[in-house]
This record gives structure tokens, C-alpha cells and sequence, in this order.
């Protein structure tokens, strides 16, 4: 179980050579060619050093730590007469594996994820991560006020040129007669999107990808995010519903749907398959009014679990999934992730009146499609024709991006592939993680498998005491890539307050959709005693 792990991890310790000094000569001496490429900086990070740009990464505010001895590079690449984009990259000194991986970023946000680059770096990669050309947090789209060709960046362009020029440095500064051997793909969210869109544009980027909880509509998911914001105001309304009701909502929604997965164990493991009773959300004459709801709110709520149809029947997007919180969507504060991007992107104008939001406004979106960003090309034949393999996963409570969406993408993609007599599952699988939030986290549920944007106390990478391809999503890629073994199951792990040295709490099989994990028998806290069933 543990020696691809192993391999992987020891493939050139001790044994890599590099061609030139971690020095800012060198690597100027490496883009010479390149005169829309300047170095920022070249740092030499000793074994358990740190390297971030944590004063001024907004999006990124903590340093990578515990790394392994290595050099830290920092480009700037020219991309029009009014934009450019950074790129970092983390080049480990002895323990390079001869493969390559990018990650991603999140939201609107702009940065270097040097957090990420990190913790794969300790598998060996060389790491690169682009700011996508701007500073800003995950929540703030201001930066693209007048500015589409700082859009286009963060849409695409800043990604694949930061790919391009990574795969240079890296073969030029490692002293290999091969040079990379694999390049890879590890992303989240927004990271998600870039990684599909890579791969949907250019299918030569990567031999693998492990893409999580994908923003790929880019308009419709920030239409729908204002669109439920908008159904729960104003607060004077008869319909809206009172954050304070919310763990009532979330509650009946686990009581009634908890035990129809066959198994009561406070997880909702599959909130498709749930036929909920909404009316028993309705208060009644002896109920608490603190705890139940009137028939306007129910509205509200039933609004939020069901998918958007607009005019002439037009799917607009899918609905958040029974269990999820929906404190995000119908909170107090509506998210600048839903109103923002029409704000700065669409209208060009702060000022933009977002309360009176329709749905001709997703149409005029949709026609202008900033940056192109959205990553909806279904036809992924060319990864499949140059061997590349894509992991998906998604959980199946997020409240940020809902599940369904990627639920929605998938089955594009069998729709696109399959008249032509395509298998799937040869080169693409799409995981359900049950009860995990946006890209991580849950109070209860296995969700912990060492993908983006995760992170458990005491854990520098991959999956403590199981640190394989059956339990670690980015060595389960590896695996399907190198070694032609496909995920069968991903096995997720859940530790004590989500703290290594606490130990393992339970751990469950994740199954390639539409398949379901099903309780077999024995101690519903071990992965054994559960297995991957089709639903027919």
C-alpha cells in the first residue's frame, strides 16, 4: 500500500543535481530570451525554512512553513500594454521528484498561493502558483473596474503563462537529461476552474489533474449567489427568514435525511436520494416560533433547496444541497461574490443598483462572458486522447459553490462523450465527498484527503499514517497516471478536531459518481465496513 508513496517520495533524494545557483543572475540568465519576463527575487529557503509574502499576499496572509530546502523564485511577466501577472515557484534542492505541479487560487482573489506550493513540495514537486496579475482578497472584484485585460489574466491567461515559462525555469535549472517527467495539476474552488480551464484550452498542460469543487460557471454561479441573497430581503418581507433559524432549518433537514442513507450517524451522505418533507418546517399552533417557520418563509427556503428556472424554462443553476448551512447564501450580508462581479465586471460601475437584479441581467452576462472565464467546453476528448487523467471531488455540503454544479458539469460531459462512444471513467472520475463544506472541513464526516486547500493541525501534506494512493487524492492521480491504476474509491479520514496527533475519529470510502459508499456491517467508524454499491 505504502510503496508507490515511497517511490514517489524518494525518486531523486539525495540525487538531484541542479544546473545553475538559486541566484537572481541565474535565472535572468534563464528568461534572457524572454523580454516580457522580469525576476523578482531568488531566495534560498534552508530545510524547515518558511517563505511566503505574508505583508502583502492578501490572499495568502500566512507563510508556507516546515519546507524543505529549497529555492524560492519570484517572475513578473508582461501580458498587454496595461497588465501583467507574478508567479512563484518553489524548486526543492535534493528531494526533486522530476515532475511538475501548479495550483490555484481562490474566489476573486489575487496572490501567490505559497501555502499550497509548500505542502506539495514536500512531495517533491517543483510547485508553481500564479497571482493571476492583482493583490486582492477572495471577495473583492474592484480590481477589475475598466480593466478586461486584468480580467483575462485572472480568467486564463496568467494560468497558462505562468505554466509555459514554469516548465522553462524548471527544465533548465535541474541538471536532468529528461527534465520533467509528469506535470500536474492541484486546485480548489477558483483553483478548480483554473485547472479545468487549462485543461479545456490547453489538454498538453497536464498529465493529471486534481480538480475540487470547480467554479466553472463564472457568471451563473455569481448570478445564483446574488439571486438567494436577493430572496431573503428585504428583512421587513414576510418571507425572510432570520439567521437565527437557520440550525432549526439545518437540523430537520439531518433528522429527516440522515437516516435515509441506511445509517444514523448525524451525516447526510446522500442529500440527492432525500425525500424531505418540507411542511414539517411549519410551525404549528403549541411550536416555538424560534424554531419553525411561517408558510411565506417556507417560500424562502424551499427557493434555496431547489435549482434556479428562469424564463422560457432556462436551467439557470442547480440548488444547494439538503444539509447544507445557508448561512452564506441567505445570510445577513449578501456575498460581493454574487454582486460584485456585475458590478465591476459587467456594468463597469460601482454604483450599480444590485437589489434590482433580474434575470436579463444573467443573459447580458452571459453574452459578454468577462475574460472568457467560464470553463464550459464538455468535450474533454482531448485529454482523453493524449492520456491525461482528471480527478474531481466536491463536497457534498458546500454552501459556497453548490455541489450540484459540479454534479451539472459532469453530466455534460457524459452527455458530450458518450454518443461517441467514449469511456468516461477511462480518464475522468467525479468524487461526492458527504458532508464536507466548501473544498474542506466537517464536523463529523471523513472528508480529509490531502487535496488543495486542505489542512489539518500537525500535517505538513498527504494524509498521516496513510500516506498512499488509497487514501491521498494527489497520489491517486499520480498512481491512475503512472501506473494505470484508476481510483476505484478514495478513502477519506476525519481526525479528532481535525488535529493529527489526536488521531484517527472514522474514516469512509468516497465512490466515483453515481456510486454510493453503503454500511456493510461492523464499526461504522472503519473504512472496511463500508463499500462502494451502484445505486441499480
Amino acid at each position: 500500500m505504502h510503496r508507490f508513496l515511497t517511490a514517489v517520495f524518494t525518486l531523486g533524494a539525495g540525487s538531484t543535481v541542479v544546473a545553475v545557483e538559486c541566484t537572481t543572475d541565474a535565472f535572468t540568465t534563464i528568461l534572457e530570451k524572454h523580454t516580457d519576463a522580469t525576476v523578482n527575487f531568488v531566495e534560498a529557503v534552508p530545510q524547515n525554512g518558511s517563505f511566503g509574502q505574508a505583508e502583502t499576499d492578501i490572499a495568502f496572509p500566512t507563510n508556507a512553513t516546515s519546507l524543505p530546502a529549497l529555492c524560492a523564485v519570484g517572475v513578473n511577466v508582461k501580458s498587454s500594454d496595461n497588465s501583467s501577472y507574478n508567479f512563484g515557484l518553489f524548486l526543492p534542492d535534493t528531494t526533486w521528484n522530476e515532475r511538475f505541479l501548479a495550483t490555484g487560487n481562490g474566489g476573486f482573489g489575487g496572490g501567490i498561493n505559497w501555502p499550497d506550493m509548500g505542502m506539495f513540495s514536500q512531495y517533491g514537486f517543483a510547485t508553481m502558483s500564479t497571482d493571476t496579475g492583482h493583490i486582492s482578497n477572495a471577495v473583492d472584484a474592484s480590481w477589475g473596474l475598466n480593466a478586461p485585460e486584468s480580467i483575462i489574466d485572472w480568467a486564463h491567461r496568467a494560468m497558462h503563462g505562468s505554466v509555459i515559462l514554469a516548465k522553462e525555469i524548471i527544465n533548465a535549472y535541474y541538471a536532468t537529461s529528461e527534465g520533467i517527467k509528469y506535470s500536474y495539476y492541484a486546485g480548489c474552488s477558483t483553483g478548480g476552474r483554473q485547472g479545468l480551464k487549462e485543461i479545456q484550452m490547453y489538454p498538453d498542460s497536464f498529465d493529471g489533474a486534481s480538480v475540487g469543487a470547480p467554479a466553472w460557471w463564472t457568471v451563473h454561479l455569481a448570478a445564483n449567489t446574488l439571486h438567494l441573497g436577493l430572496s431573503n430581503l428585504p428583512e421587513s418581507a414576510p418571507e425572510h427568514i432570520d439567521p437565527s433559524l437557520f440550525p432549526a432549518i439545518v437540523s430537520e433537514i439531518e433528522k429527516q435525511c440522515d437516516p435515509q442513507d441506511g445509517l444514523v450517524d448525524g451525516i447526510v451522505s446522500d442529500p440527492y436520494g432525500c425525500n424531505f418533507d418540507f411542511e414539517e418546517l411549519l410551525c404549528t399552533s403549541s411550536s416555538e416560533t424560534t424554531s419553525c417557520l411561517t408558510p411565506a418563509q417556507l417560500t424562502t427556503i424551499y427557493k434555496f433547496y431547489n435549482a434556479w428556472i428562469d424564463a422560457n424554462e432556462t436551467y439557470v443553476f442547480p440548488a444547494v444541497t439538503l444539509g447544507s448551512d445557508p448561512g452564506f447564501s441567505i445570510g445577513s450580508d449578501l456575498s460581493p461574490l454574487g454582486f460584485g462581479l456585475f458590478q465591476y465586471w459587467i456594468y463597469n460601475n460601482s454604483d450599480w443598483d444590485y437589489t434590482k437584479f433580474t434575470f436579463s441581467d444573467v443573459q447580458f452576462a452571459d453574452s459578454i462572458n468577462p475574460g472568457n472565464a467560464t470553463a464550459d467546453d464538455f468535450d474533454l476528448s482531448p485529454s482523453l486522447e493524449r492520456g491525461s487523467k482528471i480527478l474531481m471531488y466536491h463536497g457534498a455540503a458546500d454552501p459556497l459553490i453548490p455541489t450540484g454544479s459540479s454534479v451539472y458539469y459532469y453530466k455534460k460531459v457524459l452527455q458530450t462523450l458518450i454518443p461517441k462512444g467514449v469511456d468516461v471513467d477511462d480518464f475522468y472520475r467525479f468524487f461526492l465527498i458527504p458532508g464536507m463544506s466548501h473544498c474542506s472541513g466537517s464536523n463529523l464526516a471523513p472528508w480529509y484527503i490531502g487535496g488543495a486547500s486542505q489542512s489539518i493541525s500537525g500535517a505538513t501534506h498527504s494524509v498521516p499514517g496513510y500516506e498512499d494512493a488509497n487514501h491521498d487524492v494527489i497520489l491517486a492521480m499520480m498512481r491512475w497516471v503512472e501506473e494505470g491504476k484508476a481510483p476505484d474509491q478514495l478513502i477519506a479520514t476525519k481526525f479528532v478536531n481535525d488535529t493529527a496527533s489526536l488521531g484517527i475519529q472514522r474514516q469512509r470510502p468516497l465512490c466515483p459518481y453515481p456510486k454510493q459508499a453503503k454500511y456493510v456491517s461492523g464499526d461504522p467508524d472503519e473504512a472496511e465496513s463500508w463499500e462502494c454499491r451502484s445505486l441499480y
